[in-house]
Parts: structure tokens; sequence; C-alpha cells
């Protein structure tokens, strides 16, 4: 019999569903029950059975897309949270690590604030976080927490019947680098919901199942106690990805904000591992542990006047060890700043880099400081490189804002040096933008006022020197490049610029002065080099342009224009030597010889004759006939004969020649060098030591 008294055959089915539904509504509303006789069996389980006080207002959670349902009658959902809401953090007193709390704060209210404004509800409507955006199951739907497909709720020792859709690794949601698991094709994405997951947890072995079923809980203790095992087992984009989840669920929660800027820490994240520092603070005032892994980091930025702040914490004791490293890195801090205030670039760059190997081994100033004291000390190519190993991050948090090196806002210092750099390479545009940028940083500062002035002044000058000497009127190009100088003597661009108005001007000492200035700055600097070879040939100085035709020979092998060069200043100066030179030409190529009378001929002709006796059929001589035409057009004052033994025996016989290939060096008809199956360089060696 039922309840109404009728016999249950004539019941229908809709009627004992009416009466299913109606019980089911009663019990939920009266008794909320903790599920303690539910076992899910499957890594989607978002249900708890401890810790479910009889106050609390909401009752599941969801997981992925098997669906589960919050309160009845619009109630949000709230996920359960442990009474010491800061626990949980790993243990250690390293800054890259979670660590225990000091504080146990009480959490507010959930709410949607900054550091959750990306958590957003799905199409999906069964995937919720801890907003109250998410739109709850209509009334009347059964609770179906985890459900098999037949609808029914699952006793304990029970299999869930899965899906026979395979669960795919979609892109993710969100910035951190975490994928989603979708069930069949779906791409419904949730940042910080049970869908959002890791894609380290694609990885075979337990560890992955360990992180999808935290990521799939309800319960943010779980989920950040996992993400803690990631940590510990060095898999911090796990980590991370665990990390969010707990703070999609808690997003009020300090400790998980801490935790996070741990993993941020250890991916080399350090402006995010900042912001998720202060969010913490932020969030709990009074949070020792964020303050101290703040502080840390600070010190590594090089901020020590923030990190001091954070260290002394008000009923607090220091780290002693964290205290030592910000003294040291203070130290060697002010020391580099009076060295460069008073142009002891040495010491500046020495006391620089002690501060970096003492702790602020990620501060962009102080890798900048190094750039400009190498620019200073005249190593321009290596403060050029140098500006390939600033780290690269953001400096626009609370703590490091308005902070001041050397004088400046922190932002302005690097664009203040890269102007500089960009200068004296002869960038004058690009100069103008850094100096503006820093500028718009720290407007009143001194020295960027002066800088920005500066740089648009020579740039100025070079543009209008640069216009007149087009227009051929050599003398007034002269007056404007000297202009520039006088606001930049140390410009070598505009010395070389002038240098060749000068050499224009048949006024060639003027133009070697200029050179000379110009290679003092910048030695490797290869148009003033090549600017001083040409004036010192028309003062006939052939020692001096044959010495700078030579350097830039070795820099630039392949360019015809400074070989021909270097021969003729090699003729010149042979024959101001009193020497006889005899039908020497620029241009020969590789001359083949096939009679012994020929290669007696050749090689007793004066100055040096190479032979490159070879073979058609050997590889080797194959491999590098090539690279002997190459030495012929690069050497162009030595004779270069080939000699294939397999053709012409006599010769190979005459001079004892059995391996090949084989290079003969003769200077006036008398051997003075044999090599056998040379390397390339060695060969070249040889032949750059024995060329005029």
């Amino acid at each position: 019999m039922s309840h109404s008294g009728k016999p249950i055959s004539d019941l229908t089915v809709d009627t004992l569903s009416d009466q299913l539904r109606d019980s089911l509504n009663c019990f939920e509303e009266v008794n909320k029950p903790d599920f303690r006789e539910l076992d899910l069996g499957s890594p989607v389980s978002p249900l708890r059975t401890r810790g479910l006080s009889t106050t609390t207002t909401a009752t599941s959670s969801s997981s992925s897309s098997s669906g589960s349902v919050s309160g009845r009658n619009g109630h949000n959902m709230i996920p359960r949270r442990s009474d010491n809401n800061n626990s949980g953090e790993l243990s250690g007193s390293s800054e890259s690590s979670p660590t225990t709390a000091a504080r146990n704060p009480k959490l507010g209210h959930s709410r949607s604030d900054s550091s959750s404004s990306t958590t957003t509800a799905t199409a999906h409507p069964l995937i919720y976080s801890s907003q109250s955006s998410v739109n709850s199951p209509p009334a009347n739907v059964l609770p179906t927490g985890n459900i098999c497909p037949s609808g029914r709720i699952l006793k304990t020792g029970m299999n869930p019947n899965r899906s026979s859709k395979s669960d795919i690794l979609g892109s993710g949601g969100g910035n951190y680098g975490h994928g989603s698991i979708m069930r069949g094709t779906s791409t419904t994405k949730a940042y910080g919901s049970a869908q959002t997951v890791n894609v380290g947890t694609a990885r075979a072995g337990s560890g992955g199942d360990d992180v999808r079923r935290a990521m799939y809980s309800a319960d943010p203790e779980d989920v950040k106690r996992a993400g803690n095992e990631m940590y510990k087992k060095g898999r911090l984009t796990e980590a991370l990805g665990l990390y969010d989840r707990a703070i999609a669920l808690a997003p009020r929660h300090a400790a998980y904000r801490s935790n996070r800027a741990a993993a941020l820490m250890g991916l080399g994240r350090v402006a995010e591992a900042v912001r998720e520092c202060e969010e913490a603070i932020r969030l709990d005032t009074n949070y020792w542990r964020a303050h101290q892994r703040l502080g840390s980091l600070l010190i590594r930025l090089g901020q020590v006047d923030n990190a001091r702040r954070h260290f002394c914490f008000p009923g607090q004791q220091p780290d002693q060890a964290e205290m030592q490293k910000l003294q040291a890195v203070e130290k060697r801090l002010t020391k580099c700043s009076d060295s460069r205030k008073v142009g002891d670039w040495k010491s500046a760059l020495r006391e620089g880099d002690a501060a970096i190997a003492a702790g602020a081994d990620i501060c962009p100033q102080l890798f900048m400081c190094r750039a400009e004291a190498l620019l200073k000390l005249h190593q321009l190519e290596d403060a050029e490189s140098s500006l390939l190993n600033i780290p690269k991050m953001e400096l626009c948090t609370n703590s490091c804002s308005q902070t001041r090196f050397f004088g400046m806002i922190s932002e302005a210092y690097p664009y203040f040096v890269k102007a500089q750099i960009e200068m004296a390479l002869g960038r004058f545009d690009d100069a103008v933008t850094a100096v503006e940028k820093a500028g718009q940083f720290d407007p009143r500062n001194i020295e960027v006022a002066g800088l920005l002035n500066n740089v648009r002044l020579v740039a100025r000058s070079r543009a209008r020197g640069n216009d007149l000497f087009k227009s051929e009127r050599y003398t007034e190009a002269c007056s404007a490049y000297g202009e520039g100088l006088r606001i930049d003597p140390s410009n070598s661009v505009l010395y070389c610029n002038r240098a060749a108005c000068w050499f224009k001007r048949g006024l060639w000492k003027q133009s070697i002065e200029d050179c000379n200035q110009a290679l003092r700055i910048h030695p490797n600097y290869t148009k003033a080099l090549l600017r001083r070879a040409a004036s010192n040939s028309k003062l006939e100085k052939w020692a001096d342009a044959v010495r700078d035709y030579e350097v830039l020979r070795r820099e630039l092998p392949d360019d015809n224009g400074i070989a021909e060069s270097l021969f003729h200043a090699q003729v010149a100066l042979k024959k101001s030597q009193g020497e006889v030179v005899y039908n020497m030409k620029f241009g020969g190529e590789v001359e083949d010889v096939t009679a012994i009378e020929q290669f007696r001929a050749a090689i007793s002709v004066p100055g040096v004759s190479v032979v490159h006796f070879k073979a058609a059929s050997n590889l080797h001589c194959k491999q590098i006939s090539p690279f002997v035409d190459t030495l012929c057009s690069r050497y162009p004052s030595i004779n270069f004969l080939k000699v294939d033994i397999e053709e012409s025996p006599a010769i190979a016989n005459a001079e004892n020649v059995r391996i090949v290939p084989t290079f003969k060096i003769y200077k006036n008809g008398s051997r003075v060098k044999e090599i056998v199956c040379p390397s390339r360089d060695v060969l070249e060696y040889s032949v750059r030591h024995y060329s005029l």
C-alpha cells in the first residue's frame, strides 16, 4: 500500500516520480545529509564526508561534465573551508617554497574581486566555482551530485559507469599554462573550475591521477594540499594549476596566493610572484609568511628599502640569513652608486657585479649599470652585448613603484642607459625614443632631462651634417658634425663622419686624427679603420695602410674592395723598401701547371708561390680545392699553382709527392714550407704568414 492508501499497482509511473521528487526535496531542505555513505569511485568526485557543520548552507559541488547541483531555491553554493584558513603551506625558509603560515585569519565572505575576476561561468550549467554568478539548476531536477547515467545515486562499493567518450586534453582557459579535461568534443572551459586541469596531469602514473582528482574537488584545502605535493616533487606547473583552482574556490585565502607566488618564483615569473605576495598581504595584512616571501623577492630585485619594511614586521623576528643578505646587497649598492656619481666606472662595474653576486641576481638596474660602465670605459661591443643579459620583467608592482636607483625612478634608468648606447652606436632615432621613454617615467630627473636635450641636439646636428655631405658641401658638414661633438665629445660616429669630410677636402692628417679619436672610443669601428687606411695611403704611409687593411681583411675576408686595396698597398710598400716587383697583378686565378719546365719557371718568380698537389680522383682534394680558390682572391699578392700528380707524374716525382693533397710554399724559388693534408685553418694561417 502507498501512503495515499492506493495499491502500488494502481500508481502510475508519473505518480511515483512526483512522490520521489517531493520526498527528496523535503529531505534536502530539512536534513541536509553529509553523504557519508557515498563512495564515488571516480577521480571526479567532489563530495566530502568530514568536517561538515550543521550550520552550513551548501551541500555538494560539481565535477567536469558529469554534473551536480547547488542548493535549492536559488541558494548559491559555498565551498566548505577548513577552520585553519592559512594553514597547509609547505615548511621551509626559502623564498621560493610555500611554508606554514604563522597566522590563521578567518576568511571573509566569498566575493568577486580583482584576484578572481577571470573566473567565469561557462556554457555548461553544472560547472561552478565559488562565484555567485554561476546558474543553479532548475528546482525540479533530481540531485545528481555523482550520478550514474541512469540517475541512481551510488552507494559504497559501487563502480560508476563511465561515459564512453574519451577525455580530451584541451588548450585550457586562463593564462597559466594548464589545460582542460573535456568530455567528448566539448570545448566548454571554466577557469578555476573542476574542468581546469594542468597539462602535467596527462603524464602516466598515479601522480597525474592525484592531480586530476584534486582538480575535481570542491574543497580548496584538498586542492592546496595536492598542489603542495606537486611542489615538493618539483612539478611546478602542475602545482601552479592546483593553486589556481584553490584560489578560484576561495579567492580571499591569503595562503593560496602565497603558495602560488612560490610556484611562480620557481618558474622564473618574478613579477607575477611579487604581485601574488602583494595580493596575499592585501587580503591579510598580518600574514607574516607573505611578508617574508615578498622581502626575499625584493632583495633579488635590489629593492633593499622595500625588503626591509617587509622583513621588520611588528611582532615577528626576521630571518637572520635574509637580513645578512639584505645588508650585503645594500652595502654593495651604496658603493656602486657612490662610484657612479664621481665617474669611477671601474669601481662602479666591480661593485655592481658584487651586488649581483651577493643576492640581487635579477635586478635589471644593476645589469644596466654594468652596461653603462662598459660604455663609459669604451667597451661598446661588451656594453651592447650585455643588454641581451638584462632580466626581462615588468616592474609595475606596488612594492617597486617609485623606487629609485642611482637617483632616478627604477623604471626610467634602463631606458636612460639604453639611450646612451644607441647614441654611441649611431642609432640616433632609437636613442631619442629611449630617452623620451625615460622622461615619461621620471620627468623631473636632472640627468634624464639633460640627456634628452643632448640627444635631440646631437641627432639634429648629425642629420644636418649628413644632408650637407650629400650635397657635397663638405666644409659646412664639418661644422655641423663639430657642433654635435661639442655636445657629445665621446661620439665615435660623429668623429668618423667628420673624418669623411676631411678626406673629401684633401685634409688627410685631420682625417687620420678624427679616425684615431673614433677608434679610441670604439676600437673595432670598421668605417673609421677603413677611412684611416685610405688616408694613410694618400699620405703614402704604406706600412700603416697595410696594417689597417690587414685587420680589415681578417674582419671582412670576402670583401674584394678591401682585398684590392691591401694588394696595392703591399706592392707600394715593397717598392718603397727598394725591392723589385715583377708581374704582380690583382685578381689572378689558380694557375694550372702540367709541365716540369712550366713548374720551375712559375716557382722561380719573385715573391711567394703556393703549389697545390692534388689528384682528380681524391675526395679530400675535391673538398679543399674551392677553398684554395678563395685563398687566391683573399691573398692576391701570392701566386697560387695547382698540379695534378696523375696527369703530371714527372712533377710529382721531382718534388717527391706521394700523398695528396700536399701544399708546398716557395719564396723566390726556394721551398720554405710543406703541409700534407692540412685543415683549412692551418692552410690559411701558413698562407697569411708568408704573404707580403
